[in-house]
């Protein structure tokens, strides 16, 4: 009998050894997708998204595949329907993609140790306006641009402040002359130092990074309007992403040292984030009829 016992034991012991080699294979053999929004259209930016690529692929056992989409939804969907395990998103993007699939924030980038940044409106250095009171004073002659009409810095947190100034409903009804939407900070930063609209929004880091790297000059253009902090992108896994492997990212990017990655993100380092750092989107997000109170 007690032979039987130890060899039920020894049986069971092997198939579960065997059943982990076969799991542990079959998790190797995955490719782990992550989803990338277009939040700048520079080869920095994509260069940086290659290197982190490979930053990634190295710490975990997977194959590790990263995309830019072109569009910022289209990252909340690859969420949604389970074709990307992780995302980069913004933060208006992030509480749509938590709301509907339960993604859950995980990294956020830090900017001279401080994990925020701002929404900025600028308009070109030879222009009369500092502030934003002054441009809208003959708003019905101005043209404005926001970045992607998905994006938190580059259009709901200044379309908010344009809402409550009573100048801006949607991209159909508004006061201004023209409206239009770049799709990208870089494009925005870009059309306003080329004169091409009056004023535009912009995320500060992307803002700040453009000038450093000279693709913006700095004399060209000036801020005539500043939000208040917003927390940072957050890097967001899907509900399914087991939690061995969330800790290998998070180590990844807590240690990263990759220049390249670093100046492409706009970023200094990186640091921990949560859901619970995205209240003050999700609580304009729900006035704002975007998504439901919870």
């Amino acid at each position: 009998m007690k032979l039987i016992t130890k060899g039920l034991i020894t049986a069971t012991l092997v198939a579960i050894l065997a059943g982990c080699s076969e799991n542990e294979e079959e998790q190797a053999g995955e490719t782990f997708h992550v989803g990338v929004i277009p939040a700048l259209s520079g080869d920095e930016f994509l260069e940086a998204v290659e290197e982190l690529e490979g930053e990634l692929d190295e710490a975990l056992p997977q194959d590790v595949e990263i995309e830019v989409y072109p569009n910022y939804n289209g990252v909340v969907e690859g969420l949604n329907y389970g074709h990307i395990q992780m995302a980069y998103l913004g933060p208006r993007t992030y509480v749509s993609a938590n709301d509907e699939s339960g993604a859950e924030a995980i990294i956020t980038q830090l900017i001279d140790g401080e994990a925020s940044y701002y929404s900025y409106i600028i308009t070109h250095a030879d222009n009369p306006w500092d502030t934003l009171d002054e441009f809208l004073e003959n708003v019905e002659e101005r043209s404005f641009a926001f970045g992607s009409v998905s994006s938190t810095s580059g259009s709901l947190v200044p379309g908010k402040e344009l809402s409550d100034r009573g100048v801006y409903t949607n991209e159909e009804e508004y006061e201004f002359d023209v409206v239009s939407f770049s799709g990208s900070h870089d494009i925005t930063g870009e059309q306003v130092e080329s004169n091409q609209v009056d004023a535009g929004a912009i995320d500060s880091a992307f803002y700040n990074s453009l000038i450093e790297q000279g693709t913006l000059d700095e004399s060209e253009t000036k801020v005539i309007w500043q939000s208040e902090a917003l927390f940072q992108y957050p890097w967001s896994v899907s509900p399914d992403v087991d939690d061995e492997t969330v800790e290998l990212i998070k180590e990844t990017f807590l240690n990263m040292d990759n220049e390249v990655v670093l100046e492409g993100f706009a970023a200094t380092g990186f640091t921990e984030a949560t859901d619970e750092d995205y209240q003050l989107i999700r609580d304009i997000m729900i006035e704002e009829g975007e998504i439901d109170a919870e």
